[in-house]
Order: C-alpha cells, then sequence, then structure tokens
C-alpha cells in the first residue's frame, strides 16, 4: 500500500516485513506487549486495570518519548489481524475493563479488520493527537473512547519536539472529529468511562507557556460537560535529553501548570500527582501478551 494514513502522508510503499515511512513500519500491525494497566485514568483503569495494548512505531518521533524501545528502535512482533483480536479476548478474560490501543495509528486498517466484530468492552484509541481527520472516520462505530494527546499549542516545540510545526491545527481538528463521533462524555455507574474523549496533556519543563495555551484552547473551545482533561506530570527525562528536558519537571512549575487549570475552570477530568514521574509507571516491553 502507498501510505497516507497520517498527516504525515509520506507515501511510503508499506508492503511486506520492511518497516517504511515515517513510522518505519511495515504492512501489517506491530506489538511490543499487552498486559493490563493500572495506571491509566481512574474512569479506564478501574478496579482491574485497562487492556492496554502496545504497538511499535509513530508517526511522530518525539524526542522525549519515554516508550522510545518501541517508538524509536522499533521492537516488536508482527502479528496478525486474527491474532490481534486474540489478544483482545485474552485481555477481556482477565478482566479488562477496555482494550486500550496505544500508538495505533499507523496499523489502523489492519486493526479495523481486528474490531470487525463488537468487543464487550469500550475500545480506546490511545494516540498522539495527530491524526488524519479521513483515517479517523473510518473508525467510527469501533471506537467508544478517544485518548488523544495534545502536545502542544505553539509551533515552535512542536517542531524542535517532534518535527510537526503543523501539530496543533492538525490536532485539534482530529479531536473535534473524535468528539463529533462519540458525544459528550458517558461515565456508567461503575465509575468506568462508556464513551467519550479525553484530552492528555503532558506538561514539559520550561514549556509552561505552551501548557496555558493548551489549557486556553480546551477551556475556551469545549463546552463543560463535553470532553475530560488530563493534566499529566509523569515527565522522565531520557538518557538522550539535553537542555531543560534532562531535568524532571520542578514543583512550581507543575504548581503553576493545576492553578492556571484552575483558573480557567476546567473541572471535567484528572490532575496526576508530580510522585508520578517514575521510571516504574513505564512499562517493560518484553512481548508479554503479544
Amino acid at each position: 500500500m502507498i501510505c497516507k494514513i497520517c498527516p504525515r502522508r509520506c507515501g511510503a510503499e508499506r508492503t511486506g516485513e520492511k518497516g517504511q515511512g515515517v513510522c518505519r513500519m511495515p504492512a501489517g500491525i506491530v506489538a511490543a506487549r499487552a498486559m493490563l494497566h493500572q495506571w491509566e485514568e481512574p474512569v479506564l483503569s478501574g478496579t482491574n486495570g485497562a487492556g492496554c495494548i502496545f504497538f511499535s512505531g509513530c508517526n511522530l518521533g518525539c524526542v522525549f518519548c519515554q516508550n522510545g524501545k518501541i517508538s524509536h528502535e522499533n521492537f516488536g512482533k508482527m502479528i496478525s489481524p486474527a491474532r490481534l483480536r486474540e489478544m483482545m479476548e485474552e485481555l477481556i478474560a482477565q478482566g479488562a475493563h477496555c482494550i486500550d490501543l496505544v500508538s495505533p495509528t499507523q496499523f489502523t486498517p489492519w486493526i479495523l479488520e481486528a474490531l470487525e466484530e463488537p468487543l464487550s468492552v469500550p475500545v480506546v484509541w490511545n494516540s498522539g493527537g495527530y491524526e488524519s481527520v479521513e483515517t479517523l472516520k473510518t473508525l467510527e462505530g469501533k471506537v467508544q473512547i478517544y485518548l488523544p494527546d495534545l502536545k502542544y499549542a505553539l509551533e515552535r516545540p512542536a517542531q524542535e519536539l517532534s518535527k510537526a510545526a503543523d501539530y496543533f491545527e492538525v490536532a485539534a481538528a482530529a479531536i473535534d472529529e473524535m468528539v463529533r463521533q462519540v458525544g459528550p462524555y458517558q461515565i456508567g455507574d461503575d465509575g468506568l468511562l462508556k464513551s467519550g474523549v479525553i484530552i492528555r496533556h503532558l506538561v514539559l519543563p520550561g514549556q509552561i507557556e505552551n501548557t496555558r495555551r493548551v489549557i486556553d484552547y480546551v477551556s475556551t473551545h469545549f463546552p463543560h460537560g463535553t470532553v475530560l482533561f488530563s493534566l499529566m506530570s509523569q515527565y522522565t527525562p531520557q538518557s538522550s535529553a539535553t537542555g531543560t528536558l534532562a531535568r524532571r519537571l520542578n514543583h512550581a512549575e507543575y504548581r503553576a501548570a493545576v492553578e492556571y487549570l484552575q483558573s480557567c475552570g476546567i473541572t471535567d477530568g484528572f490532575c496526576q500527582e508530580l510522585s508520578s514521574a517514575r521510571e516504574e509507571y513505564t512499562p517493560i516491553f518484553d512481548l508479554g501478551g503479544v
């Protein structure tokens, strides 16, 4: 296939098992881990955990990615859509409250094959937010919960850290499409999210102005009760990090972000504790469950 799945529209000829294009992935699915994950938002993890399936490759390649082994180094195993479906069912049998597809964008056509028949729990599309509206439309009716990042509202950090100067305009349009598909969020009597959109934003060291601009956008663009907002503190410096990214987020920065969030009136959502910035919150990618 000539790949135009994501906004990069790189036109790579994805055939066989050789990685191609910006995401460096072949035709078919590559996955690195399937597990019950307790550290997603409470409305996803519940008591048993979210059934997370971590895919390899990425269309962004953020320099600060804490899943670099799979997003940058391409670690993973090729699987068929039929095996992916089996993995989903196995996680549900283990008690997963949802099936959480992590960084799935580059495998959309093959994931759709696995989702041809409905699952007994909600499907979560957990992505970096850099999505094509055209591709998202193919997921309508197959995905009940969207979990996009809104990493940047400013062009400079988007270009410097993810080589995507157009990130904000692309992600904003993508999130609008997600909301159109699934509507205002719905939480069941059991406290679990049944459908809707959770927008995530990771606060980065030295980038508090970018965080403020993201919060400004969400607070003014979405009416109360439409989306959930998740402010995240779990930034963990990678070995190659330089400048402000070589250190952890400090208390003053995160406090400023939380106070700004509160001042803008966003009450639907979650704020991580600063203690979440620990390596043990990052899964071990060892092909477990794959």
